[in-house]
């Protein structure tokens, strides 16, 4: 919660000296967004690379529930469909794009306004930090209502650091590998879904 809140503070500020003019106009029009992708790219590479437990952990889920994060990308993706029906004005390949953020706001915000341009980048922005900040204030919620897997579910990429602990405390500590592993898959899967659907 407190590095979301962290992220829009930026957000804002950025927005601030934006609209007073501060910086100069062909900073903006730089490669500075592609370098900043590429840090975010390598860090991401490097913290799942120095995890060496996480492929022990791995291998102690059930089959039945690897399939967790392919099934949380699906019905991201039909929940995206059917909400197109109300947004209209945007392509649908733009709405997949934003959803395909999984919550991984710092990457997918960068990538889409690489490809996409800044309205659409600050769309997935706010988009993937509202899906994070509502699995970690509604877990309780979902756990009780439709079942322990549904905030890992709903959290995302989230699921092995912000919204671990909430998770943990309303699913229980038997499904902390497995919002490991949710989080990891997702994850992994942001940078190539997100730069599909900004190529179609």
């Amino acid at each position: 919660m407190k590095s979301s809140l962290i992220i829009l503070s930026f957000f804002a500020l950025g927005l601030l000296l934006g609209i007073v003019r501060i910086f100069p106009e062909h900073w903006l029009e730089s490669s500075v967004t592609f370098y900043v992708l590429c840090l975010l790219m390598f860090s991401v590479g490097l913290s799942i690379g120095h995890d060496k437990d996480s492929v022990r952990k791995f291998r102690s889920l059930s089959p039945r529930l690897l399939w967790l994060p392919v099934m949380t990308v699906v019905g991201t993706f039909f929940g995206v469909i059917a909400a197109s029906v109300l947004i209209k004005h945007r392509p649908l390949s733009e709405l997949m794009a934003v959803s395909a953020g999984f919550g991984y706001y710092s990457l997918s915000s960068v990538l889409i306004t690489q490809y996409k341009g800044v309205e659409l980048g600050t769309i997935a922005l706010l988009a993937n930090i509202i899906r994070e900040v509502l699995t970690l204030l509604l877990a309780p919620w979902m756990v009780r209502y439709f079942g322990k897997l549904a905030p890992i579910s709903a959290g995302g990429a989230t699921t092995m650091d912000t919204t671990f602990p909430v998770i943990v405390k309303n699913s229980g500590k038997e499904f902390s590998v497995l919002s490991i592993y949710h989080g990891f898959i997702t994850d992994l899967s942001v940078p190539f879904l997100v730069t599909f659907f900004c190529s179609i």
